[in-house]
């Protein structure tokens, strides 16, 4: 299964804020729309990502409080990215080596979509189900052998 199979299912929502967002703005976004990440573009390029994770190490480092500073100072400059084309199996691997839930879908720097976690997991689910249904239904209907 590749990405651009998930994508097709989720959606085509995407949240993104500029790194001159403020970072309080940001956090109403995400709660107010209940989602983990939000995709830093600058001049229509991705340039981060901004995940619960930066914001709870901004309300750490500011003593409980988020702040007046912007995005740019608190984002993932550096996230990795996947392609339409990349294999759900090598997302897996990806997000469990560098500790990510969220990964910007990019292809020829145009954004996607983002993938989360929560989707990988979703889709590897519903296809072992489908899989597990065509097993079942093959084995109930297992031709009895002759005696030939």
């Amino acid at each position: 299964m590749k990405v651009s199979e998930i994508l097709k299912v989720k959606g085509d929502i995407l949240y993104t804020v500029t790194p001159e967002t403020l970072m309080a703005e940001a956090v109403n976004t995400m709660a107010e729309k209940d989602i983990g990440s939000l995709v830093v573009m600058e001049f229509g390029e991705l340039v981060g990502m901004l995940t619960f994770r930066e914001v709870i190490k901004t309300l750490h480092q500011n003593k409980g409080e988020i702040g007046a500073s912007t995005v740019r100072k608190h984002m993932d400059d550096h996230p990795i990215t996947i392609t339409p084309d990349t294999e759900v199996n090598e997302v897996r691997r990806l997000m469990l080596e560098r500790h990510a839930r969220y990964v910007p879908v990019v292809s020829a720097r145009t954004l996607h979509g983002v993938i989360s976690f929560y989707d990988v997991a979703k889709a590897v689910f519903e296809a072992q189900s489908f899989e597990n249904k065509m097993l079942k239904a093959y084995i109930r209907d297992w031709p009895a052998e002759s005696d030939e």
